[in-house]
């Protein structure tokens, strides 16, 4: 990425890494990110992004990783916009290499354990600035900082009393008229015309105390924040679920999901087997022909676009000083965070197979003959056969009569703790010795979702002196089961549904401890330098021992479901160093040459208690960087990182189980735009199925995969180049411009094959690929909700490579308007020249600059940049407008690539370039009070409308949350007070 050498850096909200003035004393020595070397003149070599706290404000945030969200480098990862399968935490994704491939600390320390970092945990109050550094730096922090490091830098030393509040809202008009129409046509309910929805409010104070003549200070902090849920039907974007309305996707239409409120079956057997029916409209006990137009739910409006949430932090920092050799430090950090996801209410899903008696004395007579063929006589209880129970697919929606949607209560507890001790050894050495434990608690209990041990039970219906009543009531293994009329049209009634009920809960416990100890020292205090250097060499030297952990358990109704308990841990040790050698200083055309070096060498063992297996591997990492500045004005880097990433915990033992994920089999129902006979066969499918064209469609274009861990992973290998150039013109003053070029190669990354992908490659005739379905066995379906049903195998493997490379370019200046005060211009973008992904070795790659969807997920725009220009007013008045450009991208599925081709879409072959205008504002009223207001995507621009099949990582509401304003138009104002 981009840093600045700003003399202005007071003005912009996107500055460089600070750094102190050559005449700082050693005590003054600050820590620049990306290196663990500390010297009072020290500037980094690496390319640096700083966001400030002014930034922070301008924008409103009260989230961290939106405020990372907006510059180029990011993409959008967990975030509140995400409901369905969220785990409840924010993380951010840098150069789109994946949220496990960048470190975040916390004053140059790890935040959490890898596999559980949620940037909730940060106190957004306490914030001075935020350190971005591009590339690799596994030589400097270990592990995980392959595509780069995020390191948040808290104010730890506050000296008085600073209170925050803010409060924001969004304000949108619904008037998107082509989706309007869509949703009217299908005669579901359009979102109202205005909404103001969405309310958020943060609340935080800090105290702090110096004492001791300033040797010492004790800053506490203690933060609240609330956030209101936001409905899909609240937004036209996401009021139905959109797809395409025929083959070639020239229009798009309100969609839904099979697993409707009228009830639909799959029939298995009797002498409509192969076919898909439906309980009649009218609540007769008569099965139809199942008809998407008809009976297609709508399960949108229930969901959430924003999730609920409430968050408390709390924490404090210390530190005394009690002689230069000896500083004991310490922080305590803890954050409890509830949010709820909510999704439409739960059925009985279609790809769960249950076993119903042809005497069900609910099933009508016709129902009962075509789901038992000569065994069904629901009139004579005596006659052969009639007992006989039948597998049938049951997909019947638990909506209305009070039924509440799915919600799933996810429960954070975050504790962080450090301690430490550093100073002064004299001769230019210091040293710091530190100790830091974190734990993460997860604790999930999904409500109102139906248990099928009970639905069996509650299908199991026989007839007791002329009432429907359960076997199990009658043998007594369960009394309280009450039968369930799945077989009409509202015949379920609200107490059958709530028996139907189980909460599950699932447990997770994940901790990190690390000790540390870093050696710096300045050689130049003894004499050791460059002859031709004013400043000496500088060292740091060091050890580190880090150990995670992760236990993970499931109650019974979760085991049901597929999941299953995880536990494991990684040990790692770890040894240190880095050099940073001044070669030429102010010399003709060489006013400094610079040289820095850097090594680490890792021992992991990891170990998995409940199987008794362990492994071991080691890994070696360097860098090397080089800073030239021929004379003041400009300054030219590069640099060279071996970056290493080892497997998190989560990827080497996390259980296997069936999940859902976005795609169509090309194997299912009638159609000739099926795949071949061939082809189809390589998948599992046999001949009289596909002449049948007896396997069904994947419910709501949401088709089944087995996710999970690999005990044999081995380490993500990393290579990054940047090749930079600072301007520092002196004939105009307060200007910055930097441009560097990046270019990152991940081998071997650790990832699963995207189901999308597998299914493309498959029809393109590829044998490996169609090797990875597994049908269910008895109806060749690609559904189902365990590993007994269909399912596309996506397990975590090392696979081939990623690929990033382009051009940051930043730009800041500040210049003197008259008596009316400063303006400044700032400025920073991204040119995306390549973003490829070899998904297995050997096979092929794809690039998806300038694409979106499917394989591709996420849009990568070619050029992003975020400007923003701030007059600075006398008497403390600020004004500030920030303009958000994304470049237009094309539908993955259209490319040119075979590793892409798949379907086609006219209607979304493109979303066009998106600007988004935001305004704020802040005026001091004296030196303890600051009040700020803005507007955020002024203009309440729509997010793009896309078709929910094509929609991949982290696309919610037929749109992508993260990456475009979902809510429309969002205003806020704060207030801070400092005493």
């Amino acid at each position: 990425m981009v840093a600045m050498l700003l003399s202005s850096g007071a003005y912009a909200q996107v500055s460089p890494a600070p750094q102190s003035s050559p005449d700082a004393s050693a005590d003054e020595a600050i820590t620049v990110t990306g290196t663990r070397i500390r010297r009072p003149d020290l500037a980094s070599n690496s390319p640096i992004t700083s966001v400030t706290d002014q930034e922070i404000k301008y924008q409103g945030a009260v989230n961290v990783e939106s405020v990372l969200n907006r510059l180029p480098q990011f993409t959008a990862d967990a975030n509140e916009n995400v409901s369905n399968g969220s785990d409840g935490t924010a993380n951010i994704n840098l150069r789109n290499l994946g949220s496990n491939r960048v470190l975040t600390l916390i004053n140059g320390q790890r935040l959490l354990p890898q596999q559980a970092t949620d940037l909730n945990f940060v106190p957004s109050t306490l914030i001075e600035r935020i350190d971005v550094v591009t590339g690799g730096a596994s030589a400097v922090y270990g592990s995980d900082a392959l595509s780069g490091v995020v390191n948040f830098v808290l104010r730890d030393n506050l000296d008085g009393i600073r209170a925050d509040v803010q409060a924001g809202v969004a304000d949108h008009t619904n008037d998107n008229a082509y989706v309007r129409n869509i949703i009217s046509q299908r005669g579901f309910a359009n979102a109202p015309r205005h909404v103001t929805d969405g309310g958020k409010i943060d609340a935080n104070l800090a105290v702090g105390k110096s004492f001791a003549d300033d040797r010492g200070n004790i800053t506490a902090y203690v933060g609240y924040r609330h956030t209101d849920p936001v409905l899909q039907s609240n937004r036209d974007v996401s009021a139905c679920a959109l797809q395409n309305a025929d083959d070639a996707g020239t229009a798009l239409e309100c969609g839904g999901s099979s697993n409707t409120p009228f009830g639909t079956f799959n029939l298995r057997t009797g002498p409509m087997a192969g076919n898909r029916v439906s309980n009649a409209v009218d609540g007769s006990r008569t099965w139809v022909p199942y008809d998407a137009k008809t009976f297609a739910y709508n399960y949108s409006p229930t969901n959430y676009f924003q999730r609920s949430d409430e968050r408390i932090t709390g924490g404090g920092f210390a530190h005394f000083k009690i002689a230069p050799i000896a500083e004991v430090y310490g922080s305590v950090m803890y954050m409890r965070d509830r949010t709820f996801s909510q999704v439409a209410p739960s059925a009985l899903f279609l790809g769960t197979v249950f076993n119903v008696p042809c005497d069900n004395p609910l099933l009508s007579a016709g129902q009962a003959a075509t789901l038992c063929g000569p065994t069904a006589n629901t009139n004579d209880a005596d006659a052969t056969g009639t007992a006989t129970t039948k597998p049938v697919e049951i997909g019947y929606r638990l909506a209305g009569n009070g039924i509440e949607s799915r919600r799933d209560f996810l429960r954070h507890s975050d504790y962080r703790y450090t301690a430490g001790v550093r100073g002064d050894l004299g001769s230019g050495f210091s040293y710091d010795v530190g100790y830091l434990h974190s734990l993460v608690r997860l604790d999930e209990t999904y409500m109102n979702n139906v248990d099928n041990v009970k639905a069996q039970k509650a299908l199991d219906v026989v007839n007791v002196n002329g009432v429907p009543t359960c076997r199990s009531v009658v043998n007594g293994s369960d009394p309280a089961c009450i039968p369930a009329n799945v077989f009409q049209a509202g015949g379920l009634t609200s107490a059958a549904a709530q028996y139907l009920f189980s909460e599950s809960n699932t447990f997770g416990r994940n901790t990190q401890t690390v000790f540390s100890g870093t050696l710096n020292g300045d050689l130049g205090k003894l004499g050791i330098k460059s002859p031709f250097a004013n400043d000496g060499i500088g060292i740091a030297i060091g050890v580190e021992h880090r150990r995670e952990t992760l236990l993970f358990t499931a109650d019974a109704v979760a085991k049901q479901g597929g999941i299953n308990d995880a536990d494991g841990n990684i040990s790692v040790n770890e040894g240190y160093g880095e050099i940073e050698i001044p070669i030429l200083q102010d010399k003709p055309f060489f006013k400094s040459l610079t040289l820095n070096g850097g090594a680490r060498y890792s021992d992991y063992t990891n170990r998995q208690d409940s199987t008794g297996y362990r492994s071991k591997f080691n890994a070696f990492t360097y860098k090397g960087e080089l800073s030239w500045e021929p004379v003041s004005d400009v300054r030219l880097r590069g640099s060279y990182n071996r970056a290493i990433r080892a497997p998190n915990i989560s990827e080497l033992f996390a259980a296997q189980q069936v999940g859902n994920v976005s795609a169509q089999d090309p194997c299912a129902g009638k159609g000739a735009n099926r795949a071949s006979l061939s082809i189809c066969q390589l998948t599992g499918v046999t001949s009289a199925q596909y002449s049948a064209g007896s396997i069904f469609d994947c419910p709501a274009e949401t088709c089944s995969a087995l996710g999970g861990g690999n005990r044999n992973l081995k380490p993500e290998k990393g290579d990054t180049y940047t090749v930079g150039m600072v301007l520092t013109p002196r004939m105009v003053r307060n200007l910055t411009l930097t441009v560097d070029y990046f270019h990152i190669k991940v081998n071997d990354y650790i990832s699963s094959v995207p189901a999308d992908l597998v299914i493309s490659q498959c029809t393109g005739g590829d044998a490996y690929y169609c090797g990875l379905f597994h049908r269910d066995p008895s109806t060749g379906q690609l559904y189902g909700s365990t590993v007994a049903g269909g399912y596309i195998v996506s397990t975590t493997y090392n696979t081939g490579f990623l690929k990033t490379s382009g051009i940051d370019v930043t730009a800041d200046y500040t210049v003197r308007i008259g008596g009316l005060g400063r303006l400044n211009l700032n400025m920073v973008g991204t040119w995306l020249a390549s973003s490829v992904a070899e998904p297995l070795p050997g096979l092929g790659s794809y690039d998806c600059k300038g694409l979106y969807g499917y394989s591709c997920g996420q849009p990568s725009p070619v050029w992003r940049h975020v400007a923003r220009a701030t007059w600075l007013a006398p008497q403390g008045i600020t004004a500030s407008i920030a303009w958000r450009h994304l470049d237009s991208v094309g539908l993955s599925s259209l490319s040119s690539n075979t590793f892409l081709n798949g379907s086609p879409s006219v209607i979304n072959a493109k979303i066009p370039a998106y600007d988004y205008f935001d305004l704020a504002g802040t005026i001091t009223i004296d030196k303890g009070l600051s009040l700020r207001a803005g507007i955020n995507n002024m203009l309440d621009k729509n997010p793009p409308a896309i078709a929910a099949g094509a929609l991949a990582s982290f696309g919610n509401g037929n749109t992508y949350p993260g990456v475009y304003d979902v809510l429309g138009r969002t205003l806020f104002v704060g207030a801070t007070v400092n005493f």
